[in-house]
């Protein structure tokens, strides 16, 4: 066990929301929700002032209207939020090389392995506790200066206690729990405190006249096993005594590659079903290229029109990035699934990863035999259509799909990029703009055959609003501002 509280947890504040409202200056201290905005869209993140009205993360958007009804609704803007986070990410490797990022906002950090080990490993207990206070206030207060967000830290001996030390921190707060006061900060607290017990576990534990975490860790490892089932009693136990040796693990290999599209009106045609996959199959590919790696399982996921979720897999002979080979595998699983009724979701994922591809000529031409094969017996079954059909739209996007994120976004914004978003002219809340004339701004919103537009940056006072029709050429879509000038500005 570690003597000084060295290991960090640190978590964005309410981050999506919180880069809008730097952005925008007119949001700032109002409520703001980012997520899908369609008919099913899903909260992703809110701010402080939405949570006042009841607003949460992972809420239906509809639902969240309803209880917000005058917050600001945005699409989220990854490019943004990567770019703040890489910020963010590059203070804490200046930090120590042991930092285990768990999502776009949210990090582990080593300070024992880093630049400050040697003085921590001098330093008394106490001592060493206000050096890491005074290490955590500076990194907070950098990333202020340079990104205008606010963190919250958690400082404990192990993960466990620095991630729950983060939660009582929030918002904007630093929190240190000192080595061997693990059961004393933990007694007090609900179950539902400790990581991995959720609503099933806690009502297990309930029954049993197990309310605090200090009754809970009153229990026998064995009598929790015979509560909880071996592997989970066993971890729960340790929890409760605050107990917890694991390290912090840079890099954390990701075991798949996947994304998917909510529909937000059930697909019922076949053939638009299959193109979906298609476009779903050339996503997920992108991803799979991005990282420098294959894979040999591809993975689909239907979610029916009654809610029903099916998956099935097939594994090739050796590892792939080839997007002809994954969509064929893709459409070859959607024959083994019943269709009809309506889909309201669709997934394509690879996983067996590998950093290497390996050229499986066999497994193509089957495939594509196979596709071949499908497509000439329902053409046989298919009976001559009484009229030319309309032509698939190109993306998911552009059919009313909510696109979903990785690393656990919900209800994200469409694929398409600024060029696409141009020429098809589509104008999402939030989206970042230039006027010729009147310089950068963000769309308010969009309808009608017209696109309202507020005029501000990140430095300016709350600006101004103008309305314009959304094929005017002066107004184009944008690469969003830094939310503060470089360094060297």
């Amino acid at each position: 066990m570690r003597t000084v509280p060295s290991i960090i947890h640190l978590d964005m504040d309410a981050f999506f929301a919180s880069v809008e409202q730097a952005a925008k200056p007119s949001l700032r201290g109002k409520p703001v929700i980012v997520g899908g905005l369609g008919g099913r869209g899903v909260v992703s993140t809110c701010s402080y002032e939405a949570r006042v009205f009841g607003v949460r993360s992972a809420m239906a958007t509809a639902v969240a209207r309803r209880l917000c009804p005058n917050g600001a609704y945005l699409w989220p803007r990854f490019t943004a939020y990567r770019a703040c986070s890489e910020q963010v990410m590059a203070m804490l490797r200046a930090l120590s090389p042991l930092v285990e990022q768990l999502s776009v906002d949210e990090a582990y950090v080593d300070l024992a392995a880093g630049p400050y080990g040697p003085a921590l490993a001098a330093a008394a207990p106490g001592e060493g506790a206000e050096l890491v206070r005074a290490i955590c206030q500076d990194l907070r207060a950098d990333i202020e200066e340079r990104t205008a967000l606010t963190a919250s830290i958690g400082a404990a001996g192990s993960k466990l206690m620095a991630k729950i030390a983060s939660e009582q921190a929030k918002p904007d707060g630093l929190v240190l729990v000192n080595p061997g006061l693990e059961r004393t900060v933990l007694g007090p607290m609900a179950v539902r405190a400790l990581p991995g017990v959720g609503p099933a576990t806690e009502q297990v534990l309930r029954r049993a006249g197990l309310m605090t975490v200090a009754e809970v860790a009153e229990l026998s490892e064995e009598e929790l096993m015979r509560l909880l089932g071996k592997a989970h009693g066993a971890g729960v136990s340790l929890m409760a005594r605050g107990l917890d040796d694991r390290p912090v693990v840079p890099d954390r290999d990701a075991k798949s590659v996947s994304v998917e599209d909510t529909y937000e009106v059930d697909l019922a045609d076949r053939d638009r079903i299959l193109h979906e996959l298609d476009i779903l199959a050339a996503r997920c590919v992108r991803r799979l290229q991005a990282t420098g790696r294959s894979g040999r399982t591809v993975v689909i996921k239907v979610r029916r029109f009654d809610f029903s979720t099916l998956t099935r897999s097939e594994t090739l002979r050796g590892p792939t990035d080839d997007e002809g080979v994954i969509a064929a595998t893709a459409r070859r699983l959607a024959a083994q699934v019943n269709l009809t009724g309506g889909i309201r979701l669709l997934g394509v994922g690879v996983s067996q990863l590998a950093d290497f591809t390996q050229e499986d000529l066999f497994a193509q031409a089957a495939a594509e035999a196979a596709l071949a094969e499908l497509d000439a017996q329902e053409a046989a079954e298919e009976e001559e259509p009484d009229a030319e059909q309309e032509p698939l739209p190109e993306s998911g996007a552009a059919a009313g799909s909510v696109a979903a994120e990785p690393a656990g976004v919900e209800g994200g914004a469409p694929a398409a990029g600024a060029g696409q978003l141009a020429a098809q002219r589509i104008w999402l809340p939030g989206q970042d703009v230039t006027h010729r004339e009147l310089g950068p701004g963000w769309v308010q919103g969009s309808g009608v055959g017209r696109v309202t537009v507020r005029f501000e940056t990140p430095d300016s006072p709350p600006g101004r609003v103008r309305t314009f029709l959304v094929d005017d050429p002066e107004l184009t879509p944008s690469d969003p501002l830094p939310l503060r000038p470089p360094p060297d500005a």
